[in-house]
């Protein structure tokens, strides 16, 4: 558990570092991001990016994991 938690804390380090990084590469704003929007009210479903960052974070996982 604790070393699960270490990882985890490191992976979100590194996103905290990277941020600036991915803030130019419009992550969160890709085709497949869906925002509705209807007078006062916006909803927004990242479709892309989630599916993105779930993939990114498996393999992030399965390198570890070896």
């Amino acid at each position: 558990m604790a070393k699960t938690l270490i990882i985890i804390g490191i992976v979100i380090i590194i996103i905290g570092f990277c941020w600036p990084l991915l803030q130019k590469l419009n992550l969160g704003r890709l085709p497949g991001d869906f925002v509705f929007k209807s007078g006062n009210f916006r909803f927004y479903f990242p479709l892309t990016t989630s599916i993105i960052i779930s993939v990114l974070l498996s393999l992030l996982f399965w390198i570890f994991k070896k």
